[in-house]
């Protein structure tokens, strides 16, 4: 008998007759003889209504008291499986992450974990009871309600399993991760497995199945994790496949087989914006100038490529943002300017981030020149670049981006299943 997380996400819990499906999973486990608890998210447009009305209320209001609104979504989620699962007979009750308590630091809005006491809900599990936990929430050091961000249940739910030395399983609109978007590249195929690093090495690049932050505590505790879609039929025999794989795609540690792959995944990201600044002075300390103001303005830098110095005297930067940031970016350098010493700039937001993803390249030559060799045959011109030891990305025209994703996925063999 093991113990199990179950994370719901707002499109799994949208009305209540998916509310009832989410029961009769949870059901499926107890009866499979697993102690459970399920981490819930507001249900879909909740969370969105609630925000608009703290904004039409005041647009400039205290983050306690939003916190303590947007909060109430998960809680109504919670209370209505709690009675979905005891209308099925199984004994199941609501806990509000102040209850447990889910201690995190007073950053409200976008609260870190720094402790979970698992031991009552790990003592009313051994009873029988399913425990329905408020995700995306949790107990400030002032004793008010803190919030962790959007995607924050995913990560609610890996620091649950994490304290209950419980496996998590993250359901959600999708049957598991993808080599791309299926929306994109028809060939795209769903992975049995990824490693931990590769999963965050996607979710910081765009793919939106599971949230940075719980990849990162899932490795960190290494909790194992998968994820599977809330929309399979609970009694669907492929719920518990023979071969031992899983109906999803599971997160786990990397082993010698995922490196006979080169490449698992194409992702792509379209939030992106480029600044480049002409004629810096080229010294020691301009560097500091340009991107600290911009962290003091957490505003965050991803790309940066700068141009060797002719004359030893000036030289060209460009580097890219959020697409969401490029305003207060221009105005935070336009304060700066005269301290860095630039001629002028320009930017754009016509731009997007197309990346290659696999542990094989650790062990794999030629990976970078087939990714530019493909693009340059489709006629792609790549404005900038960027690596890790499992990941290269560039930065193209966000008019071809569908076009180097479909392009990639052939290139390393990911249209065959």
């Amino acid at each position: 008998m093991g113990r199990l997380v179950m994370k719901f996400g707002g499109t799994s819990v949208g009305d209540v007759e998916r509310i009832r499906n989410v029961a009769r999973h949870v059901e499926r486990e107890v009866k499979a003889g697993n102690h459970v608890a399920v981490v819930v998210s507001a249900m879909s447009g909740t969370t969105n209504q609630l925000v608009e009305w703290c904004r039409q209320v005041a647009p400039v209001h205290d983050a306690r008291e939003y916190d303590a609104v947007v909060a109430t979504g998960e809680q109504i989620t919670a209370g209505l499986l709690a009675i979905a699962l005891q209308e099925i007979g199984i004994p199941a009750r609501s806990w509000a992450g102040w209850q447990i308590p889910i201690e995190t630091d007073g950053v409200h809005g976008s609260a870190r974990m720094t402790n979970i006491n698992g031991g009552e809900i790990v003592k009313r599990m051994e009873q029988g009871q399913v425990a329905v936990i408020t995700g995306f929430q949790g107990l400030g050091p002032d004793k008010r309600i803190t919030t962790l961000g959007r995607g924050g249940s995913d990560t609610s739910a890996v620091a649950v399993a994490a304290a209950l030395s419980a496996a998590c399983d993250i359901y959600t609109d999708v049957d598991g991760v993808y080599t791309s978007d299926p929306r994109i590249v028809t060939a795209a195929h769903k992975l049995d497995r990824i490693s931990y690093e590769e999963m965050l090495e996607q979710a910081s690049l765009g793919a939106k199945v599971l949230q940075t932050r719980s990849v990162e505590l899932a490795m960190v505790y290494k909790v194992p994790l998968q994820v599977r879609s809330s929309f399979e039929p609970p009694d669907s025999p492929n719920q518990n496949k023979p071969d031992g794989t899983g109906p999803g795609t599971i997160v786990c540690q990397e082993d010698s087989s995922m490196e006979q792959h080169v490449v698992s995944g194409v992702a792509y990201s379209r939030d992106e914006a480029k600044i480049s600044l002409r004629k810096v002075k080229d010294k020691p300390g301009v560097s500091a100038a340009i991107f600290g103001p911009l962290a003091e303005a957490d505003i965050s830098v991803d790309m940066i490529v700068q141009n060797v110095s002719a004359d030893g005297a000036s030289t060209d930067l460009t580097f890219t943002l959020p697409r969401k940031d490029l305003r207060k970016a221009i105005e935070v350098l336009g304060k700066v300017k005269e301290q860095i010493g630039f001629n002028d700039s320009t930017h754009s937001a016509d731009v997007a981030k197309v990346s290659i993803v696999g542990i094989g390249m650790r062990s794999h030559s030629g990976v970078a020149a087939l990714m530019f060799k493909t693009l340059a045959e489709k006629g792609i011109n790549i404005q900038a670049i960027t690596t890790s030891e499992i990941k290269i990305s560039v930065l193209i025209d966000e008019a071809y981006t569908e076009l180097a994703v479909r392009a990639l996925h052939t290139a390393y063999g990911l249209d065959k299943a």
